[in-house]
């Protein structure tokens, strides 16, 4: 008898266990911030260390180069730059130190501000506004919603 009755309340424990667990539905909203920040970031190229003969093809590969430079410090800003280190040490004299930094990342919505060649060099300057971000990622993002639910 006891066996029966211990049986019965495994059986009613162990269901509410499962209704509790499908009797609501969370759907989260995305919460706007309050401010945006403007990043800019600012990309210089040499012009003359470009590996073209030709004079304009030398300017268009610097003003390419610098708008990329320009890109990985907006990465930088953005995400942050990853920093390895490494010390070889031999009879407490150090033999070898390298140290490598990389950064990556997606940048949407940056646009260039100007882009101009200054002496041998070509700058790039980018600005990035976090309401163009937040309005793409929200015009990107896969929203759905229930469109039925059954229980079982």
């Amino acid at each position: 008898m006891l066996n029966k009755y211990i049986s019965v309340l495994f059986i009613v424990v162990g269901l509410s266990a499962c209704s509790s667990m499908y009797d609501k539905h969370v759907q989260w909203q995305p919460v706007k911030p309050e401010r945006f920040p403007v990043l800019t970031a600012i990309g210089q190229a040499p012009i003359s260390l470009q590996s073209s003969a030709d004079k304009t093809q030398r300017m268009l590969m610097a003003m390419n180069a610098s708008k990329i430079a320009a890109y990985a410090e907006l990465a930088e800003q953005v995400y942050g730059q990853r920093i390895d280190g490494k010390t070889t040490v031999s009879n407490l004299v150090i033999n070898d130190q390298q140290l490598k930094a990389s950064v990556q990342g997606v940048i949407r919505g940056a646009k260039v501000v100007k882009s101009y060649p200054v002496g041998d060099s070509y700058t790039t300057e980018l600005s990035l506004d976090f309401r163009e971000v937040y309005d793409l990622y929200n015009a990107n993002a896969n929203r759905q919603e229930i469109k039925r639910i059954s229980y079982y």
